[in-house]
């Protein structure tokens, strides 16, 4: 059992080493600031100006200013310093796309929570800020900023 205790703390301090442990934190920052604001447009969007059975639609425009906020943090201080930066748009359209993949996984939750399945608004908000940012950390951090 001590071994194993030594093995996770050797780990962990690998893991702190190669930095990865102050991106994740940074990530989560960024993500969460990013979160605020795509609740911030998606929350009045789905609960004054569309029926609730349409609040995926309300998804788009607030994936977009998420998105935007987003770029300009990941690429200047999430990913600070780890791979490579595209002199051109390449790193751009990845960035773009990683995030597409996002909001239509956002889109599928809402739709299912609130179409379906006739919950509240509110309620897709919670795999949108938990399981979707972590989809797009791994990818962005593979192929994206990698």
């Amino acid at each position: 059992m001590r071994q194993d205790g030594v093995a996770l703390v050797q780990r962990m301090e690998r893991l702190r080493a190669s930095g990865i442990v102050g991106q994740l934190v940074r990530f989560a920052i960024v993500g969460g600031l990013s979160a605020v604001i795509y609740s911030a447009v998606y929350l009045p969007l789905a609960t004054w100006a569309l029926p609730p059975r349409r609040a995926w639609l309300a998804v788009f425009p607030a994936f977009a200013v998420a998105v935007a906020f987003g770029f300009v943090f990941h690429s200047r201080w999430s990913f600070k310093g780890h791979g490579t930066r595209d002199e051109g748009p390449g790193q751009q359209v990845k960035f773009v796309a990683v995030q597409a993949s996002g909001m239509v996984l956002n889109a599928v939750f809402t739709w299912v929570i609130t179409g379906w399945l006739g919950g509240p608004v509110w309620l897709p908000l919670v795999p949108a800020v938990t399981v979707t940012p972590l989809v797009t950390y791994v990818i962005n951090r593979q192929w994206v900023f990698g």
